[in-house]
Order: structure tokens, then C-alpha cells, then sequence
């Protein structure tokens, strides 16, 4: 399920939702993936097993950075991980899943491209 955003601002989310983030007015899922255009729906793998493939979409769009919200609490993603996207030129600021949503909507309001993958509050 994808929910497209015509806006330069894009999808956002709007709020949390038991244990998902609503998006925009109605859409409400536990985890997903934000790209500036499109909010989608995904099932993350561990944080520990997270990798470039995982994040395809996101890499696609040539972000200057990827925010990883891992869940209740920060959580340090994979070295590998970080390391590989560097070597990309696409940053990574991993903080709790509610600080990356809300750091998305500030950034998202500046322009900025980015990307944002968004693992289950409850994780």
C-alpha cells in the first residue's frame, strides 16, 4: 500500500496511533519507509540485520541522508550499514522512531532530501 503526496512537502506524520504512526489524515501503519514524495507501508528486518536492500527505496531517491527511527529507544544501526551508505555520499541519524517522524516533518518543511525508515514504536 502506497499513499501519494503531491505537495513539495510530501507525506508527514501527523501523530501516533497506538502502536503506528498516522499518516497524513487517515493512514495509520507500525513501520514504513518516507521518501519526499511517498510514504509506504514496510516490514523491517532486526535492526541488527538492517542493510542497503532493506532500504532501496529510500537509496533510490539519492537522499543527503536517511533518518532511522529504531523503534522505542536509540538503538546504534549496523556499522556495515552506516559505512555503505557513506560510501554513497547519503548520511545516516539514527534516534527513536517518534524523534525521526517528528525530525522528518521539520526537515521535510525546510526542503530538504532525505529519507526516513521508520521501525515500530514498540520495537
Amino acid at each position: 500500500m502506497r499513499m501519494e503526496r503531491d505537495s513539495i512537502g510530501g507525506p508527514i506524520v501527523r501523530g501516533f496511533v497506538g502502536s503506528g504512526f498516522r499518516i497524513d489524515d487517515d493512514t495509520v501503519w507500525r513501520a514504513l519507509l518516507l521518501t519526499p514524495e511517498a510514504a509506504t507501508a514496510w516490514t523491517p528486518p532486526p535492526l541488527d540485520a538492517l542493510d542497503e536492500a532493506a532500504l532501496q527505496p529510500l537509496i533510490d531517491q539519492a537522499p543527503e541522508f536517511v533518518l532511522i527511527g529504531t523503534g522505542a529507544a536509540l538503538v546504534r544501526p549496523p556499522v556495515a550499514l552506516v559505512r555503505a551508505l557513506g560510501d554513497r555520499g547519503i548520511g545516516v541519524e539514527a534516534m527513536d522512531s517518534r524523534a525521526a517522524a517528528r525530525a522528518w516533518g521539520v526537515l521535510r518543511g525546510e526542503g530538504r532530501v532525505i529519507g526516513a525508515a521508520l521501525y515500530p514504536l514498540e520495537a
